[in-house]
Order: C-alpha cells, then structure tokens, then sequence
C-alpha cells in the first residue's frame, strides 16, 4: 500500500533507537524524530547529563523519550539496549548508528591500539547493534537501519587514516547488511556528512571553517537538523524502496572545484 503523501515522515507509535545521542548530531536526529511523532531512545555511554537534558527537551515540547547508558563496544550491552526498548516501547521500527569517536592523530605516530580502538568505536559498535536490532526487526515486519559516515570515507582528511578507514568501512557494512537483510524487509542506508557545525568550532579552527565556507557551494557548514532531516527520509515511507545507498550530506563540497 502506497502512504499518502502527508503520512510519509509521520512516525507516531515507532520506536527509534539513536546511537550516540547525548550532544550534536546524535541529539539533532534524536529531536527531529521525536518532533515526527516517534518513541526515541537516547542512547549514551557516559554523558547522563547530556541525555537527559536532550530527553527533558523531547518531553517538554509533547514528546516521548527514554535515556539508556550503554557501553557499545561490548556485545553483551548491545544486546542489552535492544532488549531495554524493547521492554520500555514494545517495538523497534529504526535504528541510527551514529555512535563514534573522531580522535587526530598522523599516521606515523599511531599505534595500533589508537587503530583497534576507532574501528571498535565506529565499526564493531554500528555491526553489533545491526545484528541484535535485525534480528528483532525479522519477526516484526521489518524495519530501516541508517548508519553514520563521512565524506571522509571518500575523501580523506589529514591526521585521520584511522577515521577515514573506518568511516569507508561503515559505508561497505551498510551496503553488505542492505544485501542481506533485504529479503526481512530491513532496509539498511547510510548519510555522509561534511563538516557539521558544533559549539566552539569556529575557535578551535577557524581556518578549517573558513576554507569550507569559502569552497562549498552552499557556502555554510551543516548543522545537526540537516543530518537528522535525511536520516527522517532514509527511515520513512518516501524511501521504500532505497536500501544500500549512501546519501552524501555536504552542502555541495565534494562536486567543488578543486583546482
């Protein structure tokens, strides 16, 4: 059956999980859905106060949202955020992977551990919560997963190999859990931002800022409800019929001129 047009980002009685959400982008996705109608779990691993705060603002304006704490690199809590909402909301319609660190450090001076430790944060977390997430999803009708990249993945930014490398392998993870949870229903994309305003940005680099600004052809950085906005779509009726894809979110920046 083929939603009405005005049904098409109305989310009333789903349930979201989204990862990461304490503060930024994470807290932007977590708002926007909520604002559509849906029950949103705010997940964290140490910021309670941050979750909260985006959850007392979700429930103020009408909405309904939980925190639960979880450490993602360890599968048994996974398991455990699913199950939690599981027992909070009945149902799991979305999962946003968007849980992630983004620490600098040249390639020369990286060790292994700094390597292990990005692709446990940004990989391993985003694999474990699919699994346990899908394997809800198959008894119940199906559901949409949207998964956190980069433009990083494609084009590679200094100080980051162990980022860049992680962000291309959510990417391949996405398309790979799109091949194969696609006969369940469950449609699996992704969204790749550029560079996303945050608190202080500007201060703590100021060149990096203006080079975007100056380059994009939108001429601004994203915001967090920009992000947020795609995810809405990739999880909704309008984008039935999209699994696999990667939905590039940079004001114009990858289509610039470089020379």
């Amino acid at each position: 059956m083929i939603p009405a047009t005005n049904a098409l980002l109305d989310f009333s009685n789903r349930t979201v999980i989204v990862t990461g959400a304490s503060q930024g982008i994470g807290a932007g996705i977590a708002r926007r859905f909520a604002e559509a109608g849906a029950n949103v779990v705010v997940h964290y691993r140490s910021s309670h106060q941050g979750a909260e705060a985006v959850v007392q603002k979700i429930t103020d304006s009408g909405g309904k949202a939980d925190a639960i704490k979880a450490d993602l690199t360890s599968e048994k809590a996974c398991a455990s955020l699913i199950q939690e909402t599981l027992d909070k909301f009945s149902s799991l319609d979305v999962l946003i992977n968007n849980a992630g660190i983004f620490p600098n450090k040249s390639l020369l001076e990286m060790t292994l551990e700094d390597w292990q430790q990005m692709y446990s944060a940004n990989v391993e977390t985003a694999m474990l919560c699919t699994r346990f997430a899908a394997k809800h999803m198959k008894g119940a009708n199906g559901g949409a997963i949207v998964n956190i990249g980069s433009t990083s993945a494609s084009n590679p930014g200094s100080d980051h190999s162990h980022y860049n490398s992680a962000k291309a392998a959510v990417l391949m993870l996405t398309r790979s859990a799109a091949q194969e949870l696609g006969e369940h229903n469950i449609r699996v994309n992704s969204v790749s931002p550029g560079l996303v305003a945050r608190p202080g940005i500007e201060e703590q680099w100021p060149e990096g800022v203006a080079r975007w600004q100056k380059q994009a052809p939108l001429g601004r950085m994203g915001t967090p409800e920009d992000v947020a906005d795609a995810c809405l779509f990739l999880a909704s009726p309008a984008a039935r019929w999209i699994s696999g894809q990667d939905l590039v979110l940079d004001g114009g920046m990858l289509s610039a001129m470089i020379y």
